[in-house]
């Protein structure tokens, strides 16, 4: 297996102007396709910075991926820190230079001289073309060690990573596979799930290793095996992964890249049956996350965001009587939200929420992070009070998450339409 490392330049990326994307997405891709990332470095737009990075990951990695710096400007010196590492100079190459001419001929442009200069590469490179910029990727290898250099441009990078990098590194010969299997936990924190499988993770075979992965209201358990039999691999996990079902199924909702937006779409689009949502607090979060899906239009009504009594009252027609006697954050007003929603929006299944976002706003009754949640159905409606926190942003996340977990568990059962 190639130990990899990444190298991402920009001085934007040190200031927080930019969050370095790139290298999130070319560790997963290259973990997926069997290469154990190692290291992630991000540097200036500084020659020696450049350089300094490049000797430290040469001294133990077997590939090193470096992005950005490539382009026509004066900050742009990835190419000049590689000559000076390979004792090279830079050469013009034809079908760079070719590649960049018929770049601007395509969009009515003359090309510059500065754009020009880009078909300028090390001597000791290959260079890789690309389709969608004017800066060619390079390919060097010194001694034992891949390096490649790609444009920091995300949609530049990924084709090339895509359709030239990755095909070439599996060209080199791969010792090890890497297999990913991810369970999606919700409704149990972090602690409580490790000491619920304290045994089944202790008695994991050697070749998988198991990670917490918390986010607001869900927690993802990643199960990672490394050898060189893929099938064997993914027998072992596919046979952690049911033991794991039958000892926490009440707190698994999907795997890998599911979301609860999309699990609950599914259920809904299979029976013929629509949603609707009524927010007060989320603000309109969890018609976002669902608007997101393409295609919810299938199975998805619409939102209506009550925030303030007098909307609650008027578009959903929460009764003011139920207000005063309960509170406008109660399991009451929630469900009286979804039922409104229901007839509002003229779907089968609707949810209500409303809760106290905060950080202020809240009481020793209802302190900020009280969130009431329901969900009405076509004959009944279920409904729970939560307690989160004090963290606005937090809330409304762990918010929307409880309420699909929510919608799920009241879907699936419900009988089905018909029966």
């Amino acid at each position: 297996m190639m130990d990899t490392a990444i190298i991402s330049i920009g001085n934007e990326l040190l200031t927080g102007q930019t969050v370095n994307t790139n290298a999130t997405w070319i560790a997963s891709r290259l973990n997926l396709a069997g290469f154990s990332v190692k290291e992630i470095l991000v540097v200036g737009d500084e020659e020696s910075e450049i350089l300094r990075a490049i000797s430290s990951t040469a001294e133990h990695a077997s590939l090193v991926l470096i992005t950005g710096g490539l382009g026509p400007t004066r900050d742009d010196i990835t190419k000049h820190a590689l000559c000076k590492y390979f004792n090279c100079s830079l050469q013009q190459d034809p079908d760079v230079l070719k590649d960049i001419r018929g770049f601007f001929l395509r969009r009515g442009l003359d090309i510059t001289e500065l754009n020009r200069l880009q078909a300028m590469v090390p001597e000791k490179a290959t260079a890789l073309r690309n389709p969608n910029g004017t800066a060619p990727g390079l390919w060097l290898r010194q001694n034992n060690t891949i390096f490649i250099a790609m444009p920091g441009v995300p949609f530049e990078m990924k084709e090339m990573m895509d359709q030239q990098v990755i095909p070439a590194l599996e060209k080199q010969g791969r010792k090890q596979f890497i297999i990913h299997k991810t369970v999606l936990t919700q409704g149990i924190g972090e602690s409580a799930l490790a000491e619920l499988i304290a045994v089944w993770e202790s008695s994991l075979p050697e070749t998988i290793q198991l990670a917490y992965l918390p986010s607001p209201g869900i927690v993802r358990l990643r199960l990672t095996a490394k050898g060189d039999k893929q099938q064997l691999l993914k027998s072992l996990i596919n046979r952690e992964v049911e033991k794991l079902r039958s000892i926490i199924p009440e707190f698994i909702w999907g795997y890998d890249d599911d979301t609860l937006e999309g699990v609950t779409g599914k259920i809904l689009k299979q029976r013929g049956l629509r949603l609707g949502t009524a927010e007060s607090c989320t603000g309109g979060y969890i018609a976002h996350r669902i608007t997101s899906i393409p295609g919810s239009s299938e199975w998805f009504n619409g939102c209506v965001v009550a925030y303030a009594n007098r909307a609650k009252e008027k578009l959903l027609n929460v009764s003011p009587e139920l207000i005063r006697n309960h509170g406008a954050v109660s399991r009451e007003v929630a469900e009286a939200m979804a039922t409104g929603a229901q007839k509002a929006l003229n779907c089968d299944y609707a949810i209500g929420v409303t809760g106290i976002a905060g950080p202020g706003g809240g009481s020793m009754e209802k302190p900020a992070g009280t969130v009431c949640i329901a969900v009405a159905g076509p004959s009944s409606v279920i409904s729970r009070k939560y307690q989160f926190g004090d963290n606005r942003e937090r809330n409304i996340i762990r918010s929307g998450n409880a309420a699909l977990a929510l919608l799920k568990e009241k879907t699936e059962s419900d009988p089905e339409k018909g029966k």
